[in-house]
This record gives C-alpha cells, sequence and structure tokens, in this order.
C-alpha cells in the first residue's frame, strides 16, 4: 500500500528517485500514465493490468469512456527502476505535468501520483481549505 508524500527532484534526463519504501512494489515494473488533475500516475504493473482490463471492458459507443481510456491508455509507458531506484519519466508526460526539477510524489493506496512541487502546493492548499466541505458532500460514504 502507498501512502505518504515526498519531495525529489528530477534529474536533466527525467529520472526520478522512486521513495526507497516504495521500491519493492516496483520491482516487477510499473506503468507511468497521465493522471488527472495534472499530475501522473505511477501503479504497480499487476495493478494497471487490473485497471487497463477496466476501461477496456467500458462500453465503446460511449465518446466519454473512449476518452478516458484515451487519456489512460494512450499516455501510458512501461517503466523499469534502474539499480539507484529510479524511474525515467518520458518527455511528453513531463510536458503533460509540467514537470521542471522538483516534483512531490504521492502515495494513494494502489498507485502514486507525481506533480511538479507548485502545482502540488496550490492543489494541496486549496483541497485543505475545503476539507470540511468534502466531507460533509462525501457523507457516509467515508
Amino acid at each position: 500500500m502507498f501512502i505518504g508524500e515526498f519531495h525529489h527532484t528530477l534529474d536533466e534526463k527525467g529520472r526520478l528517485a522512486v521513495p526507497i519504501k516504495f521500491r519493492n512494489d516496483l520491482v516487477q515494473g510499473a506503468v507511468v500514465t497521465r493522471g488527472l488533475d495534472r499530475s501522473l500516475f505511477v501503479y504497480p504493473k499487476a495493478a494497471w493490468e487490473k485497471l487497463a482490463a477496466k476501461l477496456a471492458a467500458l462500453p465503446l459507443g460511449q465518446a466519454d469512456t473512449r476518452a478516458f481510456a484515451r487519456l489512460m491508455l494512450a499516455g501510458a509507458m512501461d517503466v523499469e527502476v534502474d539499480k539507484s531506484g529510479r524511474i525515467t519519466i518520458p518527455e511528453y508526460l513531463r510536458q503533460y505535468a509540467d514537470l521542471k526539477k522538483d516534483v512531490v510524489v504521492t502515495g494513494l493506496y494502489d498507485r502514486l501520483e507525481v506533480w511538479g512541487e507548485q502545482a502540488w502546493r496550490e492543489y494541496s492548499a486549496k483541497t485543505e481549505a475545503a476539507g470540511n466541505d468534502i466531507a460533509e458532500r462525501l457523507g457516509s460514504a467515508i
């Protein structure tokens, strides 16, 4: 299970050091793809395969289904953790998430999210300010 918030840097080749506590979960390979809110999602291979199967099973006749599947599947790239514990994030994904040097890696149960540090700060501040309202709307779902 992935939880926590970690501040890291991308090197000039787009390599990101995976937080040490998550590396064993990605040793069998991982997939990085476009996420939501201009973040990237990083899934262990097994979790990605489950998600991809669910996306493939959605009704093809619905435009929103096709659009979401394209966002997630067409943007995906297999990545491996190297000997130094890093993954390389492709340029097109770095551009999508506007990743520069300073990034934040967050653990969200079955996936990691990678954010540009400034975007994460803005998103976190907005979400924290609305936390009580969000909890109220979710009601008994949590």
